[in-house]
C-alpha cells in the first residue's frame, strides 16, 4: 500500500543519514542523562530550584537534532539546482571526503554521441554492406559505440533487415552470431583477436598497421577472418580537461581513467585531459577489483560511469555517479545522477559537499559552545530560566535558518 511504501523509504533514508549526522543525534541523545543529572546535582548542591530548572531549559537535542539534518536537506536541494540528484546525505559525507575518482572513457569523458569516420574493408566488400551487418549486430546493443554504427548505416540509408541468427551479447566483449553459414563477431581488439582468435588477411597487414590513431577501433569478423574496421570519433567533452583540473585543485589526490578500449586510444585521451593514471583493455570485474584495491589502500573512491560494463565499479565505490543518458541499470545503481549530462555538474557537487561538512562541524561547536554557556550562567543564577528558554529556543532557531543558506555563491 501507499502508507507501506512511506514507512519504507523512511527507514531507507534513515540508512543514508551521513555519519557525521547520525554521530551528532547519538550525541544529543546521549547528553539528555546528563543534563537530567545535572538539573538533580545543581538542586541537591544549591536547593535552589530556579537554578535547578535552568539547567532543564537548556538542551543540546534540540539544535543538534534540528540544525543538521536541516543543513543536510538543503544541501541536497541545492545541488538540485545543479540538476543533481542526491539519494542521500551520506554519499555528500563520502564525496567531500573522496581523494580519488575513476572515470569511464566512452560516454562519460568522451561525448555521449560518437560518430562513425570510416569503415575500412578487409574481404573486399563494400563498405555499406560491411556497415549493413554491422549495423544489423549492433541495433540489439545500447552502448553508445553500438548506437553510432546503428546511426551511420540510417544516415546512408542502408536497411539493416534481421539476416542473422540468435544474437548473444558476450559483456564487455561484443556480440556474437550467424549470418548464412558464417560465424559473425564484432566486437574488441581482446575480443576479436584473443578470444576469438580471428585472422588479418595476409595481404592485409599493412593497412592493418596504419589504422588511424585518432579513433576507436570495433573489429568484425566473418568466418573467423577480419572483415572490417569500424573507426569511430570519440571526441572528448569540452569541459572534461578543465574539470580534471578543478578536482585536483579540490583536493582529488588522483583522477583514474578505466576504459575496455585500446591502450593507444586510451592514453591518448589520458594526456588530453591531464588524468593521472590509466587502465585500457579492461573488463568489468578488472574495474571493481581495481576499485577494491583503492579502498583497502584506505583511499576514499568515487566512480563516474554510464554503461552495463560499469555497473560492477559503481557498486563497489564509496560513491558512484551517473549521467542522465547512462543505461538503465547504471543510473539505477547509481548513489548520484547528474540530470545535465555536464561534468561540470562533479565539481559542483565536490563544493557543495566540502562547504556542506564545513558547516555542519562549525554549527556543532556553535551548538555546544552556546548551550554550555548558557547551562553555567544558569546553574550561577546570572540568567533565569525564562531568559534561557528564550536564549536556547531563539538560537536554535537562528541556527537551524542559517542552515538553509547556500553553499554556493
Amino acid at each position: 500500500s501507499r502508507y507501506e511504501k512511506i514507512a519504507a523509504m523512511i527507514e531507507e533514508s534513515e540508512k543514508l543519514k551521513s555519519g557525521l549526522e547520525s554521530r551528532a543525534e547519538h550525541l544529543a541523545d546521549k547528553l539528555v542523562p546528563y543534563s537530567l543529572g545535572g538539573t538533580a546535582l545543581t538542586y541537591l548542591l544549591t536547593r535552589n530550584a530556579t537554578k535547578a530548572l535552568s539547567i532543564l531549559m537548556v538542551d543540546f537535542s534540540c539544535a543538534l537534532k534540528l540544525a543538521m539534518p536541516i543543513s543536510v536537506l538543503s544541501a541536497i536541494r541545492e545541488a538540485g539546482l545543479y540538476k543533481i540528484t542526491v539519494k542521500g546525505g551520506k554519499y555528500l559525507e563520502a564525496v567531500a571526503e573522496a581523494d580519488t575518482i575513476v572515470f569511464d572513457k566512452t560516454g562519460t569523458l568522451t561525448k555521449a554521441k560518437p560518430t562513425v569516420a570510416e569503415v575500412v574493408s578487409f574481404n573486399r566488400m563494400s563498405e555499406d554492406e560491411l556497415l549493413r551487418i554491422a549495423a544489423c549486430l549492433e541495433e540489439h546493443f545500447p552502448h553508445s559505440m553500438a548506437k553510432a554504427i546503428v546511426r551511420a548505416a540510417k544516415d546512408h540509408a542502408l536497411p539493416h533487415k534481421e539476416m542473422h541468427s540468435d544474437v548473444e551479447y558476450v559483456v564487455a566483449h561484443g556480440i556474437a552470431s550467424k549470418v548464412g553459414r558464417y560465424r559473425v563477431r564484432i566486437g574488441s581488439a581482446h575480443y576479436i583477436f584473443d578470444d576469438e582468435k580471428t585472422k588479418i588477411p595476409a595481404d592485409e597487414q599493412e593497412k592493418f598497421n596504419n589504422l588511424p590513431n585518432s579513433s576507436s577501433h570495433i573489429y568484425l569478423a566473418i568466418g573467423g577472418t577480419l572483415a572490417a574496421v569500424i573507426c569511430i570519433k570519440d571526441p572528448v567533452r569540452e569541459e572534461a580537461k578543465q574539470v580534471i583540473a578543478d578536482l585536483h585543485a579540490l583536493g582529488i589526490k588522483k583522477v583514474v581513467m578505466m576504459t575496455g578500449d585500446s591502450k593507444r586510444n586510451a592514453q591518448r585521451v589520458a594526456d588530453e585531459l591531464g588524468i593521472d593514471e590509466v587502465h585500457a583493455e579492461v573488463l568489468p570485474e578488472d574495474k571493481a577489483s581495481y576499485i577494491e584495491s583503492l579502498k583497502k589502500e584506505g583511499n576514499t573512491v568515487v566512480m563516474v560511469g554510464d554503461g552495463i560494463n560499469d555497473t560492477p565499479a559503481l557498486s563497489m565505490a564509496d560513491v558512484s555517479i551517473s549521467l542522465q543518458d547512462s543505461s538503465d541499470i547504471a543510473r539505477e545503481l547509481a548513489d548520484i545522477t547528474l540530470v545535465s549530462n555536464s561534468l561540470n555538474d562533479i565539481v559542483a557537487l565536490r563544493m557543495i559537499s566540502e562547504g556542506l561538512f564545513k558547516r555542519i562541524h562549525s554549527q556543532y561547536r556553535l551548538i555546544v559552545g552556546l548551550n554550555t554557556s548558557f547551562i553555567v550562567l544558569g546553574a550561577l543564577g546570572l540568567l533565569t530560566p525564562q531568559m534561557l528558554a528564550m536564549l536556547h529556543n531563539g538560537s536554535t532557531f537562528l541556527i537551524a535558518s542559517g542552515s538553509t543558506r547556500s553553499l554556493l555563491h
